[in-house]
């Protein structure tokens, strides 16, 4: 019974989907290790990400119910079904924030009291599409945390490099968060939820999204000169450069029928890629 219920809750939550931040935070973790971080370091950080990312999803899913179950895209998810009790979603979302918070204190005492006020930021999105259009930029905040919060966990203290790292990992969460509520432009106006798309409408809001993405790519770029990287690192933001502009190439303000393509398949691929390439490029070297 037990199992069964986790099984729903890690898909209700999409918990594959952790590999689009993750990555970026053992990138950071690296990039202030200049090499590998310990087997200590790497364990934690893992298990923060996982927890800090599984108590967030859950939390959405509980704060969205009343919206899950009138959005047709989103009526059959296991909350609305009634397949997955309030009760559990609840519990779990208050385990996995304490196993993010009791995995912060194992790195250093700066995340101990850093997870906090992250673990707060992380729950504040869920409600943000009420009150502003900015909600894909929270988001992005949000995950963009990740690269900088490893660093702090290798090094204790702030730098560039990371914040860079951080910035270009919001914009991007932020631009294909754009491409991803354009399925819900009309839901949105009906139920009065705010996003750039039902504000702003789908042309104007793809627009946006590919200037994200465009800060993104520079933000990149700097972060790899601030830590001289070579030509495997410049190589790898050559490809997410280019599978940014596939993906908003195969996004038509009147075709979302490649919006999963470009929001599940594509963007898990940039985070893979940067990792690999920045890390390839720092070990080679």
């Amino acid at each position: 019974m037990i199992w069964r219920k986790l099984k729903i809750t890690l898909n209700m939550i999409k918990f594959e989907h952790t590999v689009f931040a993750l990555p970026l935070a053992l990138l950071g973790a690296i990039l202030a290790r200049k090499g590998l971080p310990t087997a200590w370091q790497t364990c934690w950080i893992v298990v923060a990400m996982v927890g800090a990312r599984s108590a967030a999803m859950a939390f959405n899913r509980i704060v969205d119910l009343r919206y899950d179950r009138l959005n047709p895209r989103t009526r059959e998810r296991a909350l609305p079904m009634g397949t997955l009790s309030i009760q559990s979603a609840v519990l779990f979302t208050i385990a996995m924030s304490v196993l993010f918070v009791f995995s912060a204190r194992h790195l250093n005492a700066l995340c101990f009291y850093l997870s906090f006020p992250t673990l707060a930021i992380l729950l504040f999105y869920s409600y943000t599409k009420r009150f502003t259009t900015l909600s894909h930029l929270v988001l992005g905040f949000a995950v963009g945390c990740a690269p900088l919060a490893a660093w702090l966990a290798i090094r204790g203290e702030f730098a560039w490099p990371p914040v860079l790292l951080s910035g270009a990992v919001m914009f991007w969460v932020a631009g294909f968060d754009v491409i991803y509520a354009l399925q819900d432009t009309e839901f949105d106006r009906t139920a009065n939820l705010l996003s750039l798309p039902s504000k702003f409408g789908v042309p104007a809001a793809l627009r946006i999204s590919t200037l994200f993405h465009g800060v993104t790519v520079v933000l990149l770029v700097r972060t790899a000169m601030l830590v001289n990287s070579g030509w495997i690192a410049y190589a790898g933001i050559a490809m997410v450069a280019a599978i940014l502009y596939w993906e908003h190439w195969i996004v038509k303000p009147q075709d979302f029928s490649r919006v999963n393509v470009a929001f599940f398949n594509l963007n898990g691929y940039i985070s893979i890629l940067l990792l690999l390439t920045f890390a390839g490029d720092i070990l080679i070297r």
